[in-house]
């Protein structure tokens, strides 16, 4: 089992850990959260793979992947008293998910030949696709359009990536410190409260009438 392919079984399977705890969050019955939990895992993936004509998509030839979501999910809703007493777990799943799938989405959009700058983006489509789906069927307004550190980590990983990939870092090691930095930005990031400016620079004018 290569790295690439380890990391991909690890994401899936955090990213239904996931789903599962935002569905129990929200008290759905057992086969929605089972639901919330498949769309998380492979949503972003999915969505990638349609984008760059990698069809049919990676969870549909391999029965790991929904043997890894079963797991998580199985996992989310077996321990989530356990899990709950940790503070911030559902955040650290999601982090680490977001790690994982950004590299993935990347390296798969670059190994079908398209340029870096889209595999930028479908590295990051990945990472939080899955998540945007989640969150609009939870009715949860998604992390990607706050002014939190999120998609943007995701950016800046795929971004590093590529600058670590010209410096002749071995590959497992340029992975690793890629999904390490997107981890520990955003940590950080919301340790500190680092975020980006609001689109809206002034008030809408019907809001004063």
């Amino acid at each position: 089992m290569d790295l690439i392919y380890a990391l991909d079984i690890v994401g899936t399977f955090v990213f239904a850990i996931s789903g599962m705890l935002t569905a129990a969050n929200k008290r759905f019955d057992l086969f929605g959260g089972f639901v919330i939990a498949f769309i998380t895992a492979v949503g972003g993936g999915s969505v990638r793979d349609m984008l760059i004509g990698a069809t049919p998509v990676g969870w549909m030839q391999d029965l790991n992947y929904l043997i890894a979501i079963g797991c998580g999910a199985s996992f989310g809703y077996l321990f989530q008293p356990y899990i709950y007493k940790l503070r911030r777990t559902m955040f650290l799943f999601d982090t680490i998910g977001i790690g994982l799938f950004t590299i993935l989405g990347l390296t798969k959009t670059l190994d079908f030949g398209i340029s870096p700058v889209i595999a930028v983006m479908m590295g990051t489509v990945s990472a939080v696709f899955g998540g945007v789906i989640r969150d609009t069927l939870c009715n949860v307004e998604p992390l990607i359009f706050r002014s939190e550190i999120y998609a943007t980590a995701c950016l800046a990983g795929a971004v590093l990536f590529l600058i670590l990939r010209q410096t002749g870092l071995p590959y497992d090691y340029s992975v690793m410190s890629t999904v390490l930095f997107i981890i520990a930005l955003r940590i950080v990031a919301v340790r500190y409260h680092w975020g980006l400016p609001e689109a809206g620079r002034t008030s809408n004018p019907s809001e004063d009438s």
